[in-house]
């Protein structure tokens, strides 16, 4: 007789799946507010809906992944700051339309359940929502044996926020003549982790425990540089309207497109916000580029259109303005710098030497 069979024994341990909930109920609990109406571990998570404020409240909602900078906290045993790139690139995505995050999903999966590391990747989540003003309303663990391999796990999270809809940005009344400014990233963000890795990793023959004097730390703490939100800095600008003088303070200068600097960098996300008939013009050489990306160009002697495709460049968010804005805008977040101009073309990006 076939000895009697349980579930752990096929490789899922219900036991670890416990014990990591009740490291995560704790995270979850420290972002909860008044609006939040169920706890940790419901099927489902409960969100008041009622926004007495706005005339027209618009519900934004977004999803994303981390992508391959996920290999670097394997291989470097660091976990705690996957969890907030996770939140702040999330918020970034909807920001980019005016919205301000409300609550926050994810979904983590791995081969065997480690507690500890579900546990850190959790608390960065929850750190990021906590600094974002949103709550971690829920989620998903996953422990799938021999799906991925020992020590890796996947990551995906799932925002939803809100805007007016009087407020909403979508680049409609950007026209040539535009100022473009850009707010700095911080490194590599989430993306081109594919080619940052092989450029660093094959070509480049480092290790993640190499240190660069170029770079002034290791690869791997360079690459693990977490994605910052802007929502601090942009979020007071974000119910610009004008006042009966013509008067421009923070408070009433417009912002007529944004644009989170992602997957396909500067070439393929600044033409998701231009409308017809118009394209941007930037300046290279008119903002501090970190030393990452050029020796990334020269360790694969990659082409300013590649790098221009693939990564930031060291401007993590663009924000498209009238002349007339531009200034209040500079000043309102100081490390913000004027980048280049919207110009008549047909919604593409030209890079020019300042």
């Amino acid at each position: 007789m076939t000895d009697s069979i349980s579930y752990a024994d096929a490789g899922v341990s219900i036991d670890k799946a416990n014990q990591a909930v009740a490291k995560i109920r704790e995270y979850a609990r420290s972002t909860f507010n008044e609006r939040t109406l169920t706890e940790i571990g419901s099927f489902g998570g409960m969100f008041a809906g009622a926004f007495p404020d706005m005339a027209e409240p618009i519900l934004v909602a977004s999803a994303d992944g981390v992508g391959t900078k996920l290999k670097i906290a394997f291989e470097t045993g660091i976990h705690s700051t996957v969890g907030a790139d996770l939140v702040n690139h999330c918020v970034n995505d909807i920001l980019v339309q005016g919205a301000r995050p409300l609550f926050f999903l994810d979904y983590f999966a791995t081969g065997r359940l480690e507690p500890d590391v579900t546990a850190s990747v959790v608390e960065g989540m929850a750190r990021a929502c906590r600094e974002n003003g949103c709550v971690l309303l829920g989620g998903e663990t996953a422990e799938m044996p021999d799906f991925y391999p020992p020590g890796e796990y996947d990551l995906a999270g799932f925002i939803v926020g809100v805007v007016d809809k009087a407020k909403v940005i979508d680049g409609k009344s950007i026209v040539p003549g535009d100022v473009v400014l850009g707010l700095p990233s911080t490194g590599l963000q989430t993306n081109g982790y594919s080619l940052a890795r092989k450029l660093f990793f094959e070509i480049g023959g480092y290790k993640v425990d190499s240190y660069i004097d170029e770079l002034g730390t290791s690869v791997g703490d360079a690459l693990l540089a977490t994605h910052s939100s802007f929502l601090p800095e942009i979020g007071p600008l974000l119910d610009g309207t004008r006042t009966p003088d013509g008067t421009r303070t923070p408070s009433s200068a417009v912002i007529k497109g944004l644009a989170h600097i992602t997957g396909g960098g500067f070439l393929e996300n600044i033409p998701r916000i231009l409308p017809k008939g118009v394209s941007v013009e930037i300046n290279r050489g008119s903002w501090s580029e970190p030393p990452i990306f050029g020796l990334m160009q020269r360790l694969g002697n990659v082409a300013d259109s590649e790098m221009f495709r693939t990564f930031n460049m060291g401007i993590g968010m663009i924000i498209i303005c009238s002349p007339e804005d531009s200034a209040v805008i500079l000043e309102a977040i100081p490390r913000s710098v004027q980048l280049g101009r919207a110009i008549g073309g047909r919604k593409d990006v030209h890079i020019v030497d300042a």
